[in-house]
């Protein structure tokens, strides 16, 4: 009877050292893009830095207590978005017409459940959104005044178009509508024009992936889209598979950069593919894709992206990327550059 009892105590002290043992991890990324270390100043790289731990450390918090992926994702990403420094919610980049469009996406490796929103105008934050029309509807994405009237009905609060503004970003749209009169006077044409805009006022984007001590992968990501984008322009961040994607047992991934390249060419998807499918590394996989294949394609940006082992990687071939990463126990990497 002795030994009986002292065997079931051994099993259960062993499934719970097991379980503690389980791997968890989680990337954040808020934005790429022509980020030149002379032009910030050491003020601006605290702000930023301070604000990427903040959002990695609640992810993070999350995980260590027990909670799946998607609520680290949200907690993260709910951050970055309240946070003016980014090209999401509070900082969303304004559109041709002076305004805000905000896409999201949201989704779920285990059950490949997903959810996005497109072009609203109203949410403070789009990602929790995109979570209840993961939740609470048969769709995956949906877009405008749709997506506004489904917010009502599932209880969400409204904000008034001026909630996104900040000086920073009208100061940048300014400069991007008065690029595009003057070239303009010689194209005549919006779309040569808007060609001549900077990565500073085609990128941004803040996102989220994790993986949860019970397995579970999940990836999330939302932005402001475009400055100075037209006729109700849409980027990779809420199409599954080109910004946002995740599968449990393969990888989960959110990108940013120039989102019509990352739509062609399905860049979240294509990653994950390769994993599966060609068995290398999440590593591997994502440089393939982010510095060859896009490279060659004349797409710029970047990924953050996971695995079901907790590996991370997180490639891009612009000046820099906000990011950081945090796995099991261990402190926060928060990174800008390549160098550092």
């Amino acid at each position: 009877m002795r030994f009986t009892t002292l065997a079931m105590a051994a099993s259960l002290l062993s499934g719970s050292v097991m379980a503690e043992d389980k791997p968890f991890a989680i990337a954040i990324h808020g934005g790429a893009g022509t980020i030149v270390a002379d032009k910030l100043t050491a003020e601006q790289k605290q702000a930023y830095r301070t604000a990427l731990k903040e959002a990695v450390d609640a992810g993070h918090n999350v995980l260590a207590t027990g909670g799946d992926s998607l609520a680290a994702v949200t907690a993260a990403i709910i951050i970055l978005e309240n946070n003016p420094l980014f090209n999401a919610g509070k900082g969303a980049v304004y559109n041709f017409a002076g305004g805000h469009e905000l896409d999201a996406a949201i989704m779920d490796g285990k059950t490949m459940n997903a959810g996005a929103v497109a072009g609203v105008t109203n949410i403070a934050n789009p990602i929790k959104l995109a979570s209840a029309v993961m939740l609470h509807s048969p769709h995956v994405m949906l877009a405008g005044q749709g997506a506004e009237e489904f917010a009502l009905e599932q209880g969400f609060s409204t904000v008034t178009p001026n909630y996104f503004d900040t000086d920073a970003r009208k100061l940048q749209w300014q400069n991007a509508i008065e690029k595009i009169k003057q070239d303009q006077q010689h194209n005549k044409n919006y779309q040569a024009s808007i060609h001549q805009f900077t990565l500073e006022d085609k990128f941004g984007t803040v996102g989220a992936v994790a993986l949860d001590k019970q397995g579970n992968l999940a990836a999330g990501t939302s932005t402001g889209g475009m400055t100075a984008k037209r006729f109700g322009r849409i980027g990779d961040s809420p199409v599954i598979g080109a910004g946002t994607y995740a599968e449990n047992g393969v990888c989960a991934v959110s990108a940013t950069g120039h989102g019509e390249y990352f739509i062609r060419y399905q860049v979240a998807g294509d990653i994950c593919a390769r994993v599966k499918y060609q068995d290398i590394s999440i590593v591997q996989a994502a440089d393939q894709v982010i510095n060859k294949r896009l490279i060659k394609a004349g797409g710029t940006g970047g990924v953050i992206a996971i695995d079901h082992r907790g590996n991370i990687a997180t490639p891009f071939n612009t000046d820099g990327m906000y990011r950081a990463t945090r796995k099991n126990n261990e402190d926060a990497q928060v990174l800008i550059w390549q160098q550092e």
